[in-house]
């Protein structure tokens, strides 16, 4: 008989946690290869976790809405393997191990009582964190005022345990003294909430867990990077004209709609091979320039939430294989039925606005992309247009575009230069081509 170690999958390239939703099996259950154990969720997508072998769950390290960070244990599957299983495939939703002795839970010990509901906290911590400041007394306000080194200011093991190192050698300070001090030195802590009345005819809407993980992810981008918005209008006539003339030919021959989103795709990638460091990501003082040209499409869903599949490689398809691959992603959208691979190593973010009615509007970027491109509703409006006898006023179709760009890396020359190579080749679209 064998242990086998069942670990919290990555998600995703920024993903480095996801929320348990819940146990599809419990202690003493048996489970066969691939089966579901449980549901977890990220701030892009619910997934199941399978087992990755046949046995008996022997062991569950997590409790339902734990966030618990990728890498680590979650449960033990008792096996009859004998032998070490082993993955040696990072992308891989499953990594396991087979060990032979016990394993020891990591979690925080239930003696301890809690001083106070950290979850109550806008930052996030780790149940081991947590389970220190537990330990050592230390309050949620006082959590709060902690200088955090991970990833997005998070606080880490050795910044908590250096914090109550130094706690012990200085001398008492009143709390609220230490908060106001530490606040004014971190630029991660974030101002007072102000006061929300709730007297009067109103109705209190709690947010769900994906609104709450979209709101998290929207402060976070506002907070690391610069915004900076560019617009240009681009005269879409033909666009407008060639799939008015072919969507019924083009569905009755390839058994899909043509929408509008397929040219912008194949507008977007093509004007990326031609500015490749709008193409990017930051870390730290290193520009990551990424050679996959991956367009993600911000979908809206029925519940009004948003997620963004991604068309990979949008660059080297066709028209016909671009709208295969978005009419696949929106369908599997709007059914909830994206898997983990359908949503993450996007590089770049399109998100169409028109389809609300809106003219325009100013995203925010989808970290760690340093891009996102905004379409609004194509409205038909008078024009001036040149032509060999010289300028006229017609009637065409006009779309207003926006870009909104990370300014630590993108500049206005450009963000700017790109947005406007966008807009030449919708103008451009050859209206004769065949389907």
């Amino acid at each position: 008989m064998a242990n086998v170690e069942l670990i919290m999958p990555k998600m995703g390239e920024s993903i480095m946690e996801a929320t348990i939703l819940g146990w599809l099996k419990q202690p003493g259950d048996t489970v066969e290869m691939d089966e579901p154990i449980l549901e977890i969720a990220t701030d892009k997508v619910d997934s199941e976790v399978p087992s990755p072998v046949d046995g008996v769950i022997k062991e569950i390290l997590f409790e339902v809405d734990d966030v618990v960070e990728v890498g680590k244990v979650i449960a033990i599957i008792t096996t009859e393997a004998a032998t070490q299983v082993s993955n040696d495939d990072p992308t891989s939703p499953v990594e396991i191990s087979v060990i032979e002795e016990p394993v020891e839970k990591i979690a925080a010990s239930e003696n301890i009582e809690s001083l106070t509901d950290y979850s109550e906290s806008t930052r996030f911590y780790s149940p081991l964190v947590k389970s220190i400041a537990k330990a050592e007394n230390i309050g949620l306000s006082e959590l709060d005022t902690i200088s955090g080194s991970g990833s997005n200011g998070r606080v880490t093991k050795d910044d908590i345990l250096n914090y109550i190192n130094n706690r012990t050698q200085k001398s008492t300070v009143a709390q609220s003294s230490v908060k106001e001090q530490i606040h004014e030195s971190n630029e991660h802590i974030t101002s007072s909430k102000p006061a929300v009345s709730v007297n009067g005819d109103v109705e209190i809407i709690q947010m769900d867990r994906m609104r709450k993980l979209i709101a998290k992810h929207m402060v976070d981008s506002k907070r690391i990077s610069p915004h900076v918005t560019s617009f240009v209008e681009a005269d879409v006539t033909n666009i407008v004209k060639w799939r008015n003339a072919n969507k019924k030919q083009f569905q009755e021959k390839h058994g899909e709609k043509i929408t509008f989103t397929p040219i912008f795709v194949e507008a977007v990638a093509k004007a990326i091979q031609q500015f490749p460091l709008i193409n990017v990501s930051v870390d730290g003082d290193n520009i990551i320039r990424k050679k996959d040209i991956n367009i993600g499409i911000a979908t809206a869903l029925p519940t009004g939430n948003l997620i963004v599949p991604v068309v990979k490689n949008a660059d080297q398809l066709s028209l016909l294989g671009i709208t295969k691959k978005v009419n696949s992603l929106v369908d599997k959208a709007r059914n909830n039925k994206l898997s983990p691979d359908d949503i993450q190593n996007g590089t770049f973010t399109l998100t169409n606005v028109g389809t609300f009615g809106n003219l325009s509007g100013t995203p925010i970027i989808n970290q760690p992309q340093v891009a996102i491109l905004s379409v609004g509703a194509i409205i038909k409006k008078p024009a001036v247009v040149e032509t060999e006898y010289g300028d006229v006023i017609a009637i065409r179709h006009l779309m207003m575009m926006s870009l909104s760009y990370d300014h630590r890396v993108v500049d206005g020359f450009l963000g700017g230069s790109y947005l406007r190579l966008v807009a030449d080749y919708l103008e451009q679209f050859d209206s004769n081509q065949t389907i």
